[in-house]
Order: C-alpha cells, then sequence, then structure tokens
C-alpha cells in the first residue's frame, strides 16, 4: 500500500504529509488522536507525541522511522527541512482552512500543493483491497450477520425501534467487534420510509416493515448491510415493493464487472424500479465503496465516473421509500472480479415475515 505511494511521490519529486486518522489508520494500521505521516519517494515517517510513541512503535511495521514530536513546529518544520523537501502535497479533502494557512506559513520554505492530486492517488490506492483487507471486512460482515440471526428472535410486537437498534450494537460488540460501523438505523412502519430514519420509541406494531442497517468494525474495517423484515401480515402493495426493490437489488450485483462503470450498474437497479412506476421514491445512489471508512470510493451512483475494477468492495443497496406509508432498503456487500462479483453477505434475502 504505502510502496504504491511512494512509487507515485517519487516521480512527482514530493513528499505527502498526511495528517487524517483514516488515511494515517490505512498505511499504518495505527489509530491515533495524533500523528503526522511524511512520505516520500525513498522512506516513510510516522510522528507523534508521548502518548502514542510507544504504542506506535510496537505497532507500526511499514514506516522507515517513528519519531516524537513536540509539535508542527518544534519537530515536524525542522524535520521536513532536514529531508530537503521542495514541494509539499497535503489531503485536500481533509484539510481545514485554518490548518492550510498554519501550513503555508510554517513551512514556506517548500511549495504547498493542496489541489487534490493526492486526495486522488490515495483514494485510488484505498479502493483496491488486498486479500487481508477483504478477510477484514469478512470478518467484520460475519458478526453483523450473526447479529441479524440474533434480532429476528427478538423483534416482536410492542419492541420500540431503540430496543431494536441498542440490541443489534450490543450483540455486535459483545460478538468481537472493535466498533460500530455507524449510528445503527432501526425504522418501523412509516419511520421506515426515512432513509437514515433515527431510531425513536415507537412500537413495532403488526403490519409493520421493520428496516435495519448496521455494520461492524474489525482491525478497522468496517461492514455494512440492511435488511428489511416484517412483522405480522403484510399487504400486496407491501410485497410488490419488497419483490420490486429484491429484483433491483439482485439485477444491481448481477451487473458488476471488472470494467464496468459504475453509473452503468447504477441504472440497471434504478431501471426496474422506475419500470415498477417508482423512480421517484429511489433518491439515493446505488452503493459505495467500503474500507477503513463505511464510504470511500467508487460510488454507484448516475453521476459516477469511476470504472470498477478487481479488488473493489461496493454496495448494493437500492430501495424504495413511500412517505407516510413504508419503505424498503436491502444491502450487501460485492467483492468485484474480472467475471462479475463475490457478494461477502450471506443473509437471506426473500421476506422475512415474523
Amino acid at each position: 500500500m504505502i510502496n504504491k505511494l511512494k512509487a507515485y511521490l517519487k516521480e512527482k519529486n514530493a513528499a505527502a504529509l498526511i495528517m487524517s486518522e483514516e488515511n494515517i489508520c490505512y498505511f499504518t494500521s495505527f489509530h491515533s488522536s495524533n500523528g503526522y505521516l511524511v512520505v516520500t519517494g525513498e522512506k516513510a515517517v510516522f510522528l507523534t507525541d508521548s502518548r502514542y510513541i510507544e504504542a506506535a512503535g510496537n505497532k507500526i511495521k511499514t514506516c522507515d522511522e517513528i519519531i516524537e514530536t513536540k509539535g508542527m513546529e518544534k519537530t515536524l518544520k525542522p524535520f521536513i527541512q532536514k529531508l530537503g523537501v521542495k514541494t509539499l502535497m497535503l489531503e485536500s479533502e481533509r484539510v481545514t482552512v485554518s490548518r492550510y494557512n498554519e501550513i503555508k506559513k510554517i513551512f514556506s520554505f517548500c511549495d504547498i500543493i493542496c489541489d487534490g492530486e493526492l486526495d486522488n492517488i490515495i483514494n485510488k490506492i484505498r479502493m483496491t483491497k488486498n486479500a487481508d483487507e477483504v478477510s477484514k471486512i469478512v470478518k467484520a460482515q460475519r458478526i453483523a450477520e450473526m447479529a441479524f440471526e440474533h434480532i429476528l428472535g427478538f423483534i416482536t410486537v410492542g419492541r420500540t425501534e431503540k430496543e431494536v437498534a441498542l440490541e443489534l450494537e450490543y450483540y455486535m460488540l459483545r460478538g468481537g467487534a472493535d466498533a460500530l460501523s455507524f449510528e445503527t438505523i432501526a425504522v418501523s412502519g412509516k419511520n421506515s420510509s426515512l432513509p437514515h430514519g433515527v431510531p425513536s420509541d415507537k412500537k413495532i406494531e403488526s403490519g409493520d416493515f421493520v428496516t435495519m442497517d448496521f455494520g461492524a468494525v474489525t482491525d478497522f474495517y468496517h461492514s455494512d448491510m440492511t435488511r428489511t423484515i416484517a412483522v405480522g401480515e403484510v399487504s400486496s402493495k407491501q410485497i410488490d415493493v419488497y419483490e420490486t426493490v429484491l429484483s433491483a437489488q439482485l439485477k444491481g450485483l448481477e451487473a458488476i464487472k471488472a470494467g464496468v462503470p459504475c453509473r452503468d450498474v447504477d441504472a440497471v437497479a434504478r431501471n426496474i424500479i422506475a419500470d415498477k412506476g417508482y423512480g421517484s421514491f429511489f433518491g439515493h445512489g446505488l452503493g459505495h465503496g467500503v474500507g477503513v471508512e463505511i464510504h470511500e470510493s467508487p460510488s454507484l451512483n448516475p453521476s459516477s465516473k469511476a470504472v470498477l475494477a478487481e479488488g473493489h468492495i461496493v454496495t448494493v443497496e437500492p430501495g424504495i421509500y413511500l412517505p407516510g406509508e413504508f419503505g424498503v432498503r436491502i444491502e450487501d456487500m460485492a467483492l468485484v472480479t474480472a467475471g462479475g462479483c463475490e457478494n461477502l453477505t450471506t443473509c437471506e434475502k426473500k421476506l422475512i415475515v415474523l
């Protein structure tokens, strides 16, 4: 991973100053609230303060050197000067205006490049997952799936959305998750028409759809899945919407293959929903990349210019949301291969009625 960045920087005769926790974690497998990763074409060095220096020394294997820092002015500036850096590249997507101005002042002896070039190369590197990354994501997904199997025996009429969300979270953490991928969504009945609805004190009623969107983190890597289940008898309209979403999701998965534009995959699923008359009720993109962050490149949406490649991991999550009535979303994660994709999600997708 970091060698790819070194090779790129060598061509540019530049150094990268990486300060975001996410990118530092990606390149070092070490997480802290304080640190600078300096990468040139020849070496990678991690600088952190006294709180993390011992842990970093024990954990980080990808850097040539680990240095204790007293701050940007006292330690990082002379270090960059000693390296003879003339061009310093920043993560424009992750640097605030105030931090950018501070860096320009402190490193006035360098040309500061903050135009998105470094972000693009890092995002490109991060999009393609190696076997170790895939293994970590699968491990996180299996924890989430155990939680889903458990929650099917927990959901009943009278349970609140908050109770369902908390039970999912507790079960994932007890089952080995290091953290939660994001704030769990568990919404029912009319609330399920909210794509990112917040669990409330609403009690689940007979006839409700319950949509749950959740994921686990292991070794810094995220999983992401969504299932919609029913409680009690459901209407023919609910079944029709569910089957439409399921058909769109399955066809979306079938469309995934290395070399296929992301927007084309989105279109396959979106057209199925539109043909059934629900096009205006599917407003978000079909999916997104997953890795050390829950939302990564590439994105599956109508405006995406990205093309799928082997090693990408993307979600496929079409939905239909009928305001004031109900909503349905079904989501799997797929590993892109040369000839198609490998579905990393194993949970049942046929409509489950409790």
